[in-house]
């Protein structure tokens, strides 16, 4: 006479993809949970290259329209974080778009010819560094943070903004140099 066990899980325990498989098949209180696990994420992605609250409020809305678009697409291949920061960056790069901003446009005057080794930086105020970021053009703001907060290669950059790795690399200098003056005082 034996006896089964039956273990149920609770709706913390579902992994993403499982959340993402059941929110594919229509399940509301599935793509409600990844909402609550995912939207502070997705919030600071947008608030750190948009630069304001308002705009990031909004994009994080429309970044999870998409998400209830497109979940079915998500096959489980990569991470869903992967996955997810791969969409919050084309909803971003959509708008800028929209907006008429493109990468190569916010180069600035004097820039091309500084070479210098980027020295680190003294320990800094949290604060003055998101909001010296914020302050940073669009698209040194966009491959500042892709690189050197998140991670990506130039190669990966490239792609994703539709650019070359030249354009990414010189980007990310003059991302740094901008940030130096802007932390130093010099705006």
């Amino acid at each position: 006479m034996g006896y089964e066990m039956v273990v149920t899980k609770t709706a913390d325990s579902f992994t993403d993809l499982e959340l993402a498989a059941q929110s594919a098949a229509g399940d509301v209180a599935a793509f409600e949970r990844l909402y609550e696990l995912h939207r502070r994420r997705v919030y600071s992605l947008c608030l750190r290259m948009l630069g304001n609250t308002a705009d990031a409020e909004d994009m994080t809305q429309e970044v999870f329209l998409q998400v209830f678009r497109k979940i079915g697409t998500f096959r489980g291949e990569a991470a869903f974080t992967t996955w997810l920061h791969r969409l919050v960056v084309n909803q971003v790069l959509m708008h800028w778009r929209k907006r008429g901003i493109r990468l190569e446009e916010t180069t600035e005057e004097g820039d091309v010819g500084e070479v210098a080794r980027p020295r680190p930086l003294p320990m800094l105020d949290r604060i003055a560094l998101e909001q010296a970021i914020r302050r940073l053009p669009p698209g040194y703001r966009m491959v500042f943070l892709l690189h050197d907060v998140e991670g990506y290669e130039h190669e990966e950059i490239a792609v994703m903004l539709g650019c070359s790795v030249g354009t990414s690399k010189s980007q990310l200098h003059k991302a740094r140099l901008k940030l130096r003056r802007l932390l130093q005082g010099e705006g």
